[in-house]
């Protein structure tokens, strides 16, 4: 899978945030198996670009490629099949299903798409320190357990790539580590690609190219 961009302009971005930036109004290409960092500071548009990437906003001027179809000509039938088995995401709100178990959230990722089996969930929680959290809602849990649920979530499917907005904001630096570690893991063993879009460089990702928004 290949992702380009080519000339985007989001059509509610002043044009000073646009001129100066690595992507926006520029052609850049994204291949499977790439790491690639998105370093976006405060009302650059980073989340408005993950949505792009994902489909959930077309305000914009220019064209998103997926393997050089043009994503705003894709149905919402081809879109949601994108979706379950080439894209997986971490959205910055984390959308999880706040009166559901947390092993409930994880689970019904799953089955949508599976692609582990059901003892990999409690492996991952391990590694992250959530495995005491799965029966519990989580809506109750704290918002640093509520991304490493999310990332873990994000892992359950197939993919070619996994977009990542700010996964780690309330993170310590142990918690990101494990995380990071995990999602390249996971995305080496798929040959996929990671796009990580934050405030600032993530010391602790393998990163292949660095653009700034």
């Amino acid at each position: 899978m290949e992702i380009s961009l080519n000339n985007i302009i989001p059509d509610f971005l002043e044009k000073e945030k646009t001129d100066n930036s690595d992507v926006w109004k520029k052609t850049v290409e994204i291949k499977e198996g790439n790491k690639t960092e998105i370093i976006a500071p405060s009302g650059s548009g980073k989340t408005s670009l993950i949505h792009f990437l994902y489909g959930l906003r077309k305000d914009y001027k220019g064209t998103l490629l997926f393997n050089n179809e043009n994503i705003k000509n894709i149905t919402p039938i081809g879109l949601a099949d994108i979706r379950a088995m080439q894209l997986s995401i971490v959205f910055q709100d984390l959308r999880l299903f706040k009166d559901f178990s947390v092993f409930q959230n994880l689970e019904i990722k799953r089955t949508l798409a599976p692609y582990h089996k059901t003892s990999l969930i409690n492996e991952m929680s391990d590694k992250l320190g959530i495995t005491n959290k799965l029966s519990q809602k989580a809506g109750t849990c704290s918002y640093g357990e509520q991304q490493r649920i999310a990332i873990i979530r994000a892992l359950q499917q197939p993919f070619n790539f996994i977009i990542l907005d700010e996964p780690f904001s309330h993170l310590d630096e142990a918690n990101s580590i494990k995380a990071m570690a995990l999602i390249e893991e996971e995305a080496d063993k798929r040959g996929a690609g990671i796009i990580l879009a934050d405030l600032q460089h993530n010391p602790f990702f393998k990163v292949g190219r660095t653009l700034h928004l």
